[in-house]
């Protein structure tokens, strides 16, 4: 009886207004406890909310509403306190005076020192002390720096000082600090040229090579001392490459190429670098595709090399991809095609792209896993290293300087296209997560 009751309103209610099919069901359809509990499960994202949602009694009146109240609630902020500071005057007379051992620990407890750090006032506090400490020595010349350790006859001294570098670069103002000095680019050109391939030292003189490039001095400074080419070369044998090495290969050369004058240096070997970019686009770490897609794009605006491009039917090359169904590059390889049949000349406007100002690209702050990843040094029993290496042996007197740092733009640009601004992977990753 209650069953007919219940259906007679429901017609009672069709009949009265105009309802959808979707909204028919909603009224047929009772809201069960599961129903209230997945709803919340969906609302309250982090595990541990969602682990006390899933021991809550739904049946019991009220409980969803009292959940979200609850959720409502002003969240303390915790604090995170400064690290203690050290007497940077003694560190860096150990790190160019001590032995290699020391030497390797002391490099390595300054990288965690960094990469650890809570990301806010602590990292900022911990970047501004090195800096401020000059511990790399950027603003001096001297002869025996820290900085030097990057041609040290020790390998394991040589990987942790490039991986403190790249830990540098990894921040703006830590780039803004090695720009300071083009000797610290010619180091790391001369290092990059020389280490082995697959080298982790190698892989993160890349890192920061790629990273520096977000700089417009530092781009033009690699562009001059040829490291389009070179990274030409490197990048026609990718076996040997890690993904990481792989990544920022790319990534630097697309950086390099958006410069008029990086685009300038890929005429005289423009059938290499369309070879290598052609075939890079075939390749499974599908990460890299949107720097290659970046590079070519940018290169095809030279009438120059849209010839050389049509001379080896690139087009047809580009068509093989678009039928083989990546999706997410199609719409940025159809932009290709399109500049590759363009009959425009390169605007005049462009070449003078080195008298710009550092654009807000340059703001970006990522601190990435692979930095702290495969450590080669381990301390044998008893022997200090980390945090408690530098507080016992190097604690110093309280001169934490926080500085308040600009928050960083996001990307503006359409992720449809070919990138046209300077990225690091790391950053670009965490804007388009795939």
């Amino acid at each position: 009886g209650g069953l007919r009751a219940t259906q007679n309103k429901l017609s009672d209610i069709n009949s009265r207004t105009k309802l959808s099919v979707k909204q028919k069901l909603m009224v047929k359809k009772l809201i069960t406890p599961e129903d209230l509990q997945s709803v919340c499960v969906r609302l309250f994202s982090n595990q541990m909310m969602q682990s006390v949602v899933h021991s809550i009694d739904f049946t019991r009146p009220g409980t969803a509403s009292t959940m979200l109240r609850a959720s409502l609630a002003p969240v303390k902020v915790q604090e995170v306190p400064l690290l203690p500071s050290l007497d940077y005057e003694k560190l860096k007379k150990d790190l160019v005076d001590g032995n290699d051992r020391l030497k390797a620990f002391l490099l390595q407890a300054l990288r965690w020192r960094l990469t650890t750090s809570h990301p806010g006032e602590q990292r900022d506090t911990v970047l501004q002390a090195y800096i401020n400490n000059d511990l790399l020595d950027c603003y001096s010349n001297v002869q025996r720096s820290v900085l030097m350790l990057i041609q040290s006859k020790n390998e394991v001294v040589r990987q942790y000082t490039a991986r403190l570098v790249n830990a540098f670069a990894s921040l703006a103002e830590g780039r803004l600090y090695l720009s300071q000095n083009l000797r610290v680019l010619r180091l790391l050109e001369e290092r990059l040229k020389t280490e082995e391939k697959d080298s982790l030292t190698r892989e993160n003189v890349l890192g920061a090579l790629q990273k520096l490039s977000l700089r417009r001095a530092m781009q033009s400074a690699m562009i001059k001392d040829g490291l389009i080419p070179w990274l030409v070369e490197a990048l026609k044998d990718t076996d040997c490459m890690s993904d990481y090495t792989l990544t920022y290969s790319t990534a630097l050369l697309m950086n390099l190429c958006l410069r008029s004058a990086g685009k300038k240096t890929c005429v005289k070997i423009s059938n290499e670098v369309l070879k290598v970019l052609s075939d890079l686009l075939g390749h499974e770490h599908h990460e890299i595709h949107s720097y290659v897609n970046g590079a070519l794009y940018s290169i095809l605006a030279l009438p120059s090399i849209r010839e050389e491009a049509r001379a080896m039917e690139m087009e047809d090359i580009l068509q093989c991809y678009i039928e083989e169904g990546n999706a997410d590059m199609i719409q940025q390889i159809e932009f290709i095609i399109k500049e590759l049949k363009s009959e425009k000349s390169l605007d005049d406007s462009a070449e003078s792209d080195d008298e710009e100002k550092e654009g807000n690209n340059e703001d970006h702050n990522i601190m990435e896993a692979d930095l702290d990843k495969n450590e080669a040094l381990q301390p044998l029993e008893g022997e200090l290293s980390g945090e408690k290496l530098l507080t016992t042996e190097y604690l110093g007197i309280m001169t934490n300087t926080p500085k308040v740092k600009k928050p960083f733009p996001g990307i503006h640009q359409s992720i449809d296209e070919p990138l046209q601004r300077p990225v690091t992977p790391g950053f670009h990753r965490a804007a388009y997560p795939t």
